[in-house]
Formats: structure tokens, sequence, C-alpha cells
């Protein structure tokens, strides 16, 4: 008997559920190329994006089954305008477009009880994993905060925590959610495919890897609880530490006030409050990406 409380209990709060998803692209199953994510004049584009947006919509309609009252989704790719809304739910609403104050996060607040990530990648540096980055490859070669080498996972779900909303779920390649696992152990972590290098991956086929995506997101809303799924944090004081590509970037970084110079592309920016670390940081990479 008290266990088939708890299981009502438990699907009582997914029906008083709100859900908050971030959706990239490098993470999708079948993504392997720099052309296949990119905006700019790349005839795969299009079709990168469909196959964006039915994981997104796979998600959605899960989570709407299992009972969640309403989902934001917020578009976190590149010029973030490649979900395409009309093939989503009707009742999901879409925040598209940039630049956004909290980026991927934006939407966030703590009226969301749970957070995921679908299509996500692991961090700069990471082996085997497909189009490894930081929000920015080009400029960025390295993140660290308080010590703790940064995917943009970690540091979306340092965010989401900041709000009170803990990330119960992720999709990407085997690096990405390998990566999840080492900071929010209760994570629901779905492999669409597995990485062979930067450039190659083993995909599911996009039918499998919905079906995954969907019955990993219902786990998630059903198991979070019992996992002890709580908001990530780091502990304050907060240390922000960015090796730029190159010591032109670094140079730019360095005008912000109250950041530390700690090397020739090194930065270091340190605050009490992790939104304030958190707009430092996209600070430091619009000026470090101001020059080449």
């Amino acid at each position: 008997m008290r266990v088939q409380k708890n299981a009502l209990l438990r699907c009582l709060k997914v029906r008083r559920m709100k859900l908050y998803i971030s959706a990239d692209m490098e993470g999708v199953a079948g993504i392997t190329s720099v052309e296949q994510t990119n905006p700019v004049g790349q005839p795969e584009y299009a079709r990168s994006c469909e196959l964006m947006t039915a994981e997104v919509n796979a998600a959605c309609e899960a989570a709407l089954s299992a009972g969640a009252k309403e989902i934001v989704v917020n578009d976190s790719h590149w010029n973030m305008r490649n979900i395409i809304h009309e093939q989503l739910p009707p009742s999901i609403r879409l925040i598209r477009g940039s630049p956004k104050p909290l980026s991927m996060n934006q939407g966030i607040d703590p009226s969301f009880a749970a957070a995921a990530y679908i299509g996500y990648h692991a961090g700069i540096g990471t082996q085997d994993a497909v189009l490894d980055h930081t929000y920015t490859g080009g400029d960025i070669y390295e993140v660290h905060i308080n010590g703790q080498p940064c995917s943009e996972a970690r540091i979306n779900a340092a965010v989401a925590g900041a709000f009170g909303v803990p990330v119960v779920f992720i999709s990407g390649d085997q690096s990405a959610c390998q990566d999840a696992r080492s900071f929010l152990p209760w994570i629901e972590a779905v492999e669409v495919k597995r990485a062979i290098g930067r450039y190659a991956a083993d995909s599911l086929s996009p039918r499998e890897a919905r079906a995954v995506i969907g019955a990993g997101i219902k786990r998630a809303l059903a198991e979070s609880k019992v996992r002890g799924a709580q908001p990530y944090r780091f502990e304050s004081p907060i240390t922000l530490d960015i090796r730029f590509t190159s010591t032109a970037k670094a140079d730019m970084a360095a005008l912000l006030p109250g950041t530390e110079r700690i090397g020739g592309r090194y930065i270091r920016y340190a605050h009490d409050d992790f939104l304030t670390v958190f707009r430092a940081f996209r600070a430091l990479m619009t000026l470090g990406g101001s020059v080449e």
C-alpha cells in the first residue's frame, strides 16, 4: 500500500510539473560536422534543423504524456533560430533568437520543477566527442570554474541551480553523457550516438533516437525525486578561469573591470554570486571574440 501511495504521489507531482528544455544541435543523432550545424550557406543545415526539432518534439510529447503541465523550450544552438515551432506540440512555448541575456538558459526561473538538455555535446578538449566546444570553439581553449573543467552542460546546470531548478535529463554522445553523470549523478543520460573522434560517430537512427529520448524523459520525470535530483551549484566564492585561443583575445577580455590576467591567454574573474560570474563569462567571450 505504501509503495502504491508513493507512486501516486510521484505521479501527481509530475502532473503539476513545469519543465524547461534547453536544446542544442551538436548532440543530435546523425550530426557529425560543422557543415551540418552552420546556418550560413550550408546545404545540410536545413535537414539538421529537422533532426533537432524532431528530438525536441519527442521529449515534449513524452513529458506531456507523463503529465507535465507546461513546457518551455529554449533554442540554444548558434543563432538560436533552428527549431521549427509548428512541428512541436501546440502547447509548447519556444524561446527563439539571439542574443539573449541568459543565452542557453533564457527563460529559466524558480517556477520550473526540472530542466532537460536535448542534443548537448561535451566540453572543449574532450577526447572522442562530436564537435566538442564550450560556448564558442574559435575563441576559448579551456574553461574552469573552481578548478573544474566546464562543459556547457555544467555551466548551464549551475545557472539552473541558481534558480533552484535541478537538471534531470541530457541526450548526446557518450562523452556528453559521461560528463553530465560526473557532476549530476542522478541524471538520466541518453546516448544517441558514440563519437569516433571529433568529426565521426556511430549513431542511432533518427527514429530510434527519438524513441530512447522519449523513454528517458519519462524515466527522468518519474524518478528524479527518488534519485535525489537537486539544484547544482558551485561553492562560493566562485572563480572563473578562461584560457583563450590567442593573446589578442585575452588582451580584449582583460578590459572587463574586475578581471585578473594570470597568463598570456588566461583571464580570471571571481565573485560570490554565480549569475554575476555567468554574465561576466558572456562578456569575456564577447570581448575575446571581437578580435582574431
